[in-house]
């Protein structure tokens, strides 16, 4: 992938990944540009469906597209940076990332999101003023 276009899509997301909302600048590694729908499903190295991406969610979301909840047949997409409000799928409470609809909650579940570790770092840094 070039560097102009993972220049483009880290500054679109102001260097934070675009579905934890950590900041890279406060990461120890580095962030990744990542497929919204990947390349297996029929996706593209297009702007919009890029998204930046922690490693952690990168590691966690691998190729999925969505899941499944409840005893539901029925497959919940995640959420989409390019088209979806993190606001209306997530809120943040005390460092704890919780979904709010059912896609923000296949978000989570798949990404990770409250995984002891990953909580514990992002409460530590809201702390500090550095989350979100």
């Amino acid at each position: 992938m070039p560097l102009s276009t993972k220049k483009k899509v880290a500054t679109r997301a102001d260097f934070r990944c675009e579905y934890c909302l950590l900041a890279e600048r406060v990461s120890f590694y580095s962030f990744h540009i990542e497929h919204i729908r990947s390349m297996k499903h029929g996706g593209t190295n297009e702007l919009n469906n890029l998204a930046y991406c922690c490693p952690g969610c990168n590691y966690y979301k691998g190729s999925d597209v969505g899941t499944f909840l409840h005893e539901s047949e029925n497959l919940i997409l995640f959420f989409n940076p390019r088209k979806d409000s993190w606001d209306e799928h997530s809120e943040l409470e005390d460092g704890a990332i919780h979904g709010k609809t059912d896609m923000g909650k296949a978000t989570g579940k798949i990404f990770k999101f409250n995984e002891i570790e990953r909580l514990i770092f992002r409460q530590q840094l809201a702390e500090l003023n550095l989350y979100p």
